[in-house]
């Protein structure tokens, strides 16, 4: 068979069900192929190629499968840059095919040709030219285990359009031999028991956790091994539904925007158990004032994180899960009194969530943002697979919206890319029609991608879109504010759209609420209506996110507002 539908039956192979992309001259066979097997495999048609790829991410972590996009050579695999550099930061698993000029073609600047291997080379965990047909089954097999293994991530495979046409025996490989690459699963266990003393010893310990262990389908442990010693959890940003929002060891996020009582249990910590996540400057802020007291146990997939940033007193290199199923069944006998111990440790937390709570002060002539939060809690319940883009609604919504399980949050955390938000969200949609799925935007991010709404409304999806409406760039005008004397510098959005307006024009409803006492109808009439929905909320306009670490400045430093 030809290159394009090897192409198409490995993926089967593979267990893929669904196609991100957009067509264009050099993946017209791999185009034709799809036309032929409608019904094995589902290509959903994105109206840009970055849109494409943050649709397959957005599946990809609602799912826990590899997700799967398709692009054009040139502009459109240079399109696709910004969404692979995403899941790149953020440990999503994708397989990113791209299409290239012929082979012979090949460094002739010819017609859409681009170094879609050397431009991606930075951004992805590999990346293949496949030069002969022959190869192609084999390539594809391994670029599915490279991304979903180890620390996830995005791997492309560039096509030159010649290889498609060309045919060969399609012959799938049963095994793979990689020698170069081999991810330790799980941890050595002289570190595993040393962690495991150090955690029984330990006055002041917190469980400092993050993507890792929900890449690895840990929460079960991570919910025992708490509740089992009555540690203190707090999340990364990326790590939000790996444990319970609500649960009462929960401290919520810590960071840059995270709760007073969590910062400074990490500050005052004298054990630190690190859980895949890999010590980030919007966690940690100043290096040289990050938990001073504190011994860092550090559990990771990728050996190259452990001790990056911040030295491991114990560094443990495997598979959050496999690892924390070790620490508990080691576990010495005399770590049942664990409650008792941290008696002191859990009275401090305590003072510190009663000297500054989350709190805001709420009107009854302009919608807050934090009440907004909570009004799409209180009628979601906290069920609904929530999406955000990158700015004052992400910190808040991580702030008010408690999380009741993994793979609800979906987030650009790494990159900060807006126009994030609304593509992987209606990528999760996809993969679950039947949950709730919303889009949480700021009105800047969401023009950067509100030409999707074409692809939402095409497929008949039921995802939701609220705009929380500021007419700011929120985060920037926020710094601004703090930082540059008040001087708005160019972050005014005065010209939005009518976001009603844009709504009907793509055959999807639009609401809005501009007054307190319309946003719960408003709410509850955009989630119930079937089909696409934008809601346009407009907040108060210059409300600010606290507590915030300045850059620069401890986690003790927080200003509080």
């Amino acid at each position: 068979m030809r290159g394009a539908r090897i192409l198409c039956e490995s993926l089967l192979k593979e267990g893929a069900d669904t196609i991100f992309g957009y067509p264009g001259g050099a993946v017209l066979h791999i185009y034709d192929e799809l036309h032929n097997m409608r019904g094995r495999l589902h290509h959903v048609l994105s109206r840009h190629e970055q849109g494409a790829i943050h649709m397959a991410e957005g599946y990809a972590k609602a799912t826990g499968k590899v997700g799967v996009a398709l692009v054009t050579s040139g502009p459109g695999a240079t399109n696709a840059v910004t969404g692979i550099a995403n899941a790149f930061m953020d440990s999503t698993p994708l397989v990113v095919v791209s299409g290239q000029v012929p082979r012979k073609m090949i460094g002739t600047d010819a017609f859409q040709e681009a170094d879609t291997v050397g431009i991606t080379r930075p951004c992805t965990k590999y990346n293949y030219l496949v030069k002969d047909v022959g190869d192609l089954a084999e390539i594809v097999k391994e670029a599915f285990y490279i991304a979903r293994t180890g620390r996830p991530g995005p791997v492309l495979i560039d096509i030159p359009k010649d290889v498609t046409a060309e045919k060969a025996q399609f012959v799938y490989p049963d095994q793979l031999s990689l020698p170069g690459y081999r991810p330790s699963v799980r941890g050595r266990l002289s570190d595993v028991k040393r962690a495991a003393e150090r955690i029984c010893e330990a006055r002041r310990p917190v469980l400092y956790v993050g993507g890792g262990v929900i890449h690895s389908n840990g929460f079960d442990e991570l919910l025992e091994l708490a509740e089992k010693l009555s540690l203190p959890v707090t999340p990364t940003l990326m790590g939000l539904g790996c444990f319970p929002s609500g649960h009462r060891l929960s401290l919520g996020m810590l960071g840059m925007h995270g709760t007073y009582w969590a910062n400074m249990a990490i500050s005052e910590s004298d054990l630190i158990i690190a859980i895949g996540v890999r010590f980030d400057d919007r966690v940690t802020g100043a290096l040289d004032k990050f938990a001073p007291q504190a011994e860092i146990v550090h559990i990771d997939i990728d050996p190259t994180s452990v001790s990056k940033n911040v030295r491991a007193h114990i560094g443990i290199v495997g598979d959050a899960k496999s690892v924390i199923r070790q620490i508990l069944d080691v576990l010495p006998h005399a770590c049942a009194t664990s409650e008792e111990r941290l008696e002191d440790w859990w009275a401090q937390i305590e003072e510190w969530k009663e000297f500054a709570p989350l709190k805001y002060k709420n009107s009854d002539q302009v919608i807050m943002p934090q009440y907004l939060i909570e009004e799409l809690f209180r009628l979601t319940r906290g069920d609904a697979i929530i999406s955000t883009d990158v700015g004052q609604h992400q910190m808040w919504l991580a702030q008010y919206y408690p999380f009741n399980g993994p793979r609800q949050s979906i987030t650009s955390g790494g990159l900060g890319t807006m126009g994030f938000g609304f593509p992987s969200a209606l990528g999760a949609q996809i993969a679950f029609p039947e949950r709730q799925v919303i889009a949480f935007v700021g009105d800047g991010g969401f023009q950067m991608t509100a030409q999707e709404l074409a692809t939402a409304v095409q497929y008949k999806t039921n995802i939701k879109i609220i705009v929380m409406n500021n007419n700011y760039l929120g985060m920037v005008r926020q710094w601004q504010e703090i930082f540059y004397d008040g001087a708005y510098s160019h972050v005014n959005m005065q010209w939005l759209p009518d976001f009603v307006k844009l709504a009907e024009a793509y055959g999807a409803v639009g609401l809005r609420a501009t007054r307190p006492d319309q946003l719960s109808g408003v709410l509850k009439r955009g989630l119930a209506t079937p089909g696409v929905v934008v809601m346009d909320i407009l907040v108060s306009e210059e409300e600010s996110v606290y507590p915030m670490v300045p850059a620069g400045a401890g986690l003790k430093e927080m200003v509080l507002g």
